[in-house]
């Protein structure tokens, strides 16, 4: 379990520091230029371009994994591009925008296609009923990390080393994934599985799409997924652009700014983490899609950066808590037996949504001359029809065997 979590710490690092934090910025307003939004939608063109792939390849790659037993190998693969395209980010320099942006998406794709495998692990450590609580704790743990890659970037940003701070990111999230690969448990492999496997995964993909179909509350729960992840997805993405372009934040602050969430995202996943297996995964996932719409309806309005540092403290709160709550639901909903499948299918869903929310964050601000007040308002709509949609799921009772 512990090795399990210690992935989540140093992933996290990627997350907080190329996607929030530093490099969103950095590819937006120095290798692109931001000044009419244009930075904003070459980084959205790169992370749905990313999200495209992972959706394609994510029921296939979690079909080809269940019946090969190639689990870990698959992990490993992916989290390995992610670190050698993050390594290759010094090449950069200003004006290299289609450079930047493939290596922007081949890191988030690995960085996204390695979470398919990780996640199916959580049904393989825990039983049913400490699953949200082992969530939570990987979230909590991850958000440590955020902190921890950080406070890493921090001085180098304050220094203007900004090569060093991508070789960080990928040296830290390579030693801290060390632990997974050493215990998490071992691919259990079957010689000649593959190549009958990959050839079968376009047919199993729609028996599997069936197969959701004829389950009502696993369809219209990743129904509502694909719709709110998408404004949770876009808001990761372009809140320390935003910071920066409309309230004036320097780079630095964006990293403390992000330190401070990282700590309420902690405190938030671990408070709500028992409550989550006593009161059920649903009820979280309501209570944090309220919050999310309170939260980007204030951070439309405010003007200066103290009360947009509140905003964001507050929508930390709630950030671990819906990705806690809402992978532990589904891991409630699935059948024995498809674990790898089934979330390769949620990533599927989930990064599909991902597609559309950063393209219209982006094309809004461009076309607004970048007006990226906007582009704000328009995820507002993602959090309110995902809440509407969820209410039209039947969960399992609270802390009740999970999968049938």
């Amino acid at each position: 379990m512990l090795a399990w979590c210690l992935f989540d710490f140093a992933n996290s690092s990627y997350s907080a520091v190329i996607t929030t934090t530093v490099f969103s910025v950095y590819y937006a307003r120095v290798i692109v230029g931001n000044e009419a939004g244009l930075g904003d939608l070459w980084w959205g063109r790169a992370i749905s371009a990313s999200m495209i792939a992972v959706a394609l390849t994510g029921p296939v790659l979690g079909a080809v994994a269940d019946r090969s037993g190639l689990r870990k190998r698959f992990l490993a693969t992916f989290t390995t591009l992610c670190i050698a395209s993050v390594a290759l980010f010094p090449t950069l320099e200003p004006g290299m925008i289609l450079t930047g942006f493939a290596l922007a998406a081949l890191a988030n794709f690995g960085f996204e296609a390695a979470q398919i495998f990780y996640n199916a692990y959580l049904l393989d450590i825990v039983s049913a009923t400490r699953r949200g609580f082992v969530s939570g704790l990987g979230f909590g743990i991850g958000y440590l990390g955020s902190v921890a890659g950080l406070l890493l970037a921090l001085p180098l940003v304050k220094a203007g080393q900004f090569h060093l701070v991508w070789l960080s990111v990928a040296a830290f999230f390579a030693v801290f994934a060390l632990p997974a690969f050493l215990w998490l448990p071992k691919d259990q492999v079957t010689p000649g599985v593959v190549p009958g496997a990959a050839r079968g995964a376009v047919l199993r993909f729609w028996n599997l799409a069936r197969d959701v179909r004829a389950r009502p509350d696993l369809r219209r729960f990743l129904l509502a997924f694909f719709v709110y992840l998408d404004g949770v997805e876009t808001t990761i993405y372009f809140s320390g652009i935003y910071a920066s372009s409309t309230l004036g934040f320097t780079t630095p602050e964006v990293i403390r700014l992000f330190l401070a969430v990282q700590l309420s995202a902690l405190v938030g996943a671990l408070v709500m983490a028992k409550p989550t297996d006593r009161w059920g995964p649903k009820r979280v996932v309501t209570i944090s899609l309220l919050l999310w719409i309170g939260v980007v309806a204030g951070a439309y309005v405010v003007t200066s950066k103290a009360a947009f540092a509140t905003v964001a403290v507050t929508a930390g709160l709630g950030l671990g808590v819906i990705q806690a709550a809402s992978r532990a639901l589904m891991a409630s909903l699935i059948p024995a037996g498809k674990e790898a499948e089934l979330f390769g299918f949620y990533a599927m869903v989930g990064k599909s949504s991902a597609v559309l929310g950063p393209l219209v964050f982006g094309t809004v601000s461009h076309a607004m001359a970048g007006n990226q007040r906007a582009a704000v308002l328009a995820v507002r709509a993602f959090f309110v029809v995902g809440l509407v949609l969820l209410q039209r799921v039947v969960a399992a009772p609270a802390s009740a065997p999970s999968r049938s």
